[in-house]
């Protein structure tokens, strides 16, 4: 049987991968962080005092990353297709038909959108949706 110092590394390891392929905004890299440490106190603390050291440290760690992780950056939508249903003036909002919902829908560029346009979505600000034309097609 591996050792427990063996199990936390791998755990924390595996976290940290994690983080590259599926996104947690951070929460799965800080759980791998607390792992790694508790693999290195794992020799002098009995297995109860690992596991509730483990979930204490990845609390206090979310917690702190939370204070250097952009609410916005981790609300930010991928870019999809939208189309438009009404035009879009520069600044000014108009509306665009996204996933079978109307939104209102506004594009920060200086570029006017007509209606039946293909457009991305890019963000969010409340309810309204971010969006840049396709300038391909």
């Amino acid at each position: 049987m591996p050792s427990p110092i063996a199990i936390w590394f791998l755990i924390g390891f595996t976290l940290i991968l994690v983080e590259f392929f599926l996104p947690t905004a951070f929460i799965a890299f800080v759980m791998g962080i607390s792992a790694l440490i508790v693999a290195t106190l794992s020799t002098v603390l009995s297995f109860n005092l690992q596991i509730a050291l483990w979930v204490a440290l990845s609390i206090a760690l979310v917690m702190v990353s939370r204070r250097f992780v952009s609410r916005r950056a981790a609300l930010k939508l991928d870019a999809t297709e939208a189309q438009t249903l009404t035009e879009i003036l520069p600044g000014e909002t108009g509306r665009v038909l996204y996933e079978g919902n109307s939104w209102n829908a506004r594009c920060e560029t200086e570029v006017t959108i007509a209606p039946n346009q293909r457009v991305y979505v890019v963000g969010r600000k409340g309810t309204t949706l971010l969006v840049m034309p396709d300038l391909i097609h």
